[in-house]
């Protein structure tokens, strides 16, 4: 592949480009030719007379094109409205096309349905670049629909944007439809002789306490732990509900987990009600860590995933990044994040309103992150050995301090977080058995004779206990009832589903979802691993044992009067025995 990279000035100056490509075609052998025309500008009839000129002097070409927060030519970021990106196909196998649709919600099933028919027509597809128009819509669909692609196949590419981020409006045009503010195209790229490496870069970690999602509704982000979302970002981080809450949030988007890997979700507004406007659409009932970043943390991150790309040999590099990593490096240093990749390869992209890659064969929607793809005809050359990434020296200090004071809050919140959930066993939990204590496992039963699934309860008595303590001590009455505990502990660990509790002094009651002929076994078998026990005075003690099944719709304490009634009979049957009820 071979690609030339320029700026458009006026139209004078874009013929001279396209006079030196056409020149250069003349001289060699190619299979395609696509331009990208990136545009920080939204107007139409320029756009469309640069397509009108590209189409006069190289009319084979396909063209693509977008609105964006920025371009990246020659792998920094150019301050240019308009770069031109040509490339070049050379090898005879390599296939092109183009596909353009009109995207609104009500239309994304139909058009996802369309492109999955037209590439189970092209065996030769090895890649797929999408330009797409994502303010006010969801892109679960798509994704979730791009996804039934075959495996083998790579998706990557950006949201359309505006030169200013606080602006909807987007567009996308191409040679296959026209410019469009409600729009996505489609690149096919492939071919026997075409091979994709990509890679996803964040940099930002998570930081501090675990959140649950505990409400959302596509985009919108209502509660966090029960609470308004956006209490997080006050109470934590004294960010106010006001005009400025966009940038002073960007810093901090949250880290959840989604198709097996980490994304970043960041806020662009928050509502009167607490909520939060989100880039893109967020699940319910999952984990959420805010996440920070910091300048040599994000290069520490491109460093290891560049060597991934470096030694794919790629022959160009196309990269999506947010508009939010703009802002958050400033213009005059953005470019360090992408200006390491120009080092490897041709490099050129833009930054985007959202970022796309399908990842182990899931199709995701990022934020907050930098796309990379890299594409080569052939076999790769040898792999750089030049190491084109700063040194962490050039950023000691003022970074290094925020990496120790979040590497302090992430230790700090593990030991809270340690300590609040011992305290919280500790209220649940008799102390001496370990087993729950009376109050937690009653209601536990109550959960789930409301739940009104199988419930079968087994309550155990100790036989004369009393005469243990009178005779060898309270110390080995407390080995006898450790000793019960411990086979009842070592149940709850090969049922999960049960649960074990001390109902008081030496009675014991355990909550098991079976039905009783189940129940009724384990009863017995309960009988002979305590009878089995030999303690060091007492020897061998034995159980009784009251076994029980709920009737649907009865209450709680008709189960636990009937379950006591059982242990009653057995004691009062001889002991050492268990009575069903």
């Amino acid at each position: 592949m071979r690609q030339f990279q320029f700026y458009y000035e006026d139209q004078e100056s874009l013929r001279r480009e396209l006079m030196k490509i056409r020149q250069w075609q003349n001289t060699r052998i190619h299979s395609g030719i696509v331009f990208q025309v990136l545009s920080e500008t939204l107007d139409q009839p320029l756009l469309e007379d640069i397509q009108a000129q590209i189409h006069e002097m190289i009319p084979d070409a396909l063209i693509m094109g977008c609105s964006t927060n920025g371009n990246i030519c020659e792998g920094k970021f150019s301050g240019k409205d308009i770069a031109i990106v040509c490339t070049v196909c050379e090898f005879p196998s390599t296939k092109v096309e183009v596909f353009q649709y009109e995207l609104r919600n009500e239309t994304a099933a139909q058009v996802t349905s369309d492109l999955l028919a037209k590439i189970g027509e092209r065996p030769w597809v090895k890649a797929v670049e999408m330009l797409v128009t994502i303010r006010g819509m969801s892109m679960s669909l798509i994704c979730d629909e791009l996804q039934k692609m075959r495996d083998d196949i790579a998706i990557f590419g950006g949201g359309a944007f505006s030169n200013d981020i606080d602006e909807n409006a987007a567009c996308v045009f191409s040679s296959a439809g026209a410019y469009s503010q409600n729009g996505v195209v489609f690149l096919l790229i492939g071919g026997e002789d075409v091979s994709v490496e990509t890679a996803h870069i964040t940099g930002w970690k998570p930081l501090g306490r675990t959140f649950r999602v505990t409400r959302a509704e596509h985009n919108i982000l209502y509660e966090l732990d029960g609470s308004p979302a956006y209490d997080v970002y006050y109470k934590y981080l004294n960010i106010r509900n006001d005009s400025h809450f966009f940038y002073n949030s960007l810093e901090f988007p949250f880290f959840y987990e989604h198709n097996g890997i980490r994304i970043l979700r960041a806020p662009t507004a928050s509502n009167p009600d607490g909520s939060l406007v989100m880039t893109a659409d967020m699940e319910q009932n999952v984990s959420a860590n805010l996440a920070y970043g910091d300048p040599w943390t994000i290069l520490d991150s491109i460093r290891t995933s560049s060597q991934k790309i470096r030694d794919f040999a790629p022959e160009v590099i196309r990269v999506y990044s947010c508009a939010a990593r703009r802002t958050f490096w400033g213009d005059n240093e953005v470019s360090k994040e992408t200006l390491p990749f120009q080092a490897i390869a041709p490099t050129s992209g833009f930054y985007t309103s959202g970022e796309f890659l399908r990842t182990n064969g899931k199709m995701n929607q990022h934020n907050v992150t930098l796309v990379v793809a890299g594409l080569r005809e052939g076999a790769p050359a040898a792999p750089l050995q030049t190491e084109p990434l700063q040194t962490k020296d050039e950023y000691n200090g003022r970074v290094s301090m925020i990496n120790r004071l979040a590497t302090f809050i992430d230790a700090a919140t593990h030991e809270l977080e340690e300590a609040n959930a011992k305290l919280e066993r500790a209220a649940i939990t008799d102390g001496m058995t370990q087993l729950y204590n009376r109050s937690e496992i009653q209601r536990r039963i109550r959960e789930q004779l409301q739940s009104g699934g199988n419930l079968s309860l087994v309550m155990l008595d100790i036989d004369n206990f009393k005469r243990v303590n009178d005779t060898f001590g309270h110390k080995e009455g407390d080995l006898v009832i450790q000793g019960l505990s411990g086979i009842l502990r070592k149940g709850e660990e090969k049922y999960p589903e049960s649960a074990a509790g001390r109902w008081g002094g030496e009675e014991f009651m355990l909550m098991i979802p079976w039905k009783i002929d189940k129940v009724e076994k384990a009863a017995a078998c309960l009988r002979e691993q305590f009878a089995a026990l030999a303690f060091p005075a007492a020897g061998h003690q034995t159980v009784s044992i009251g076994v029980t099944q709920a009737i649907p719709g009865e209450p709680l304490d008709d189960l636990l009067i009937r379950v006591d009634k059982a242990l009653y009979e057995a004691k009062h049957s001889g002991k050492d025995r268990y009575v069903v009820l």
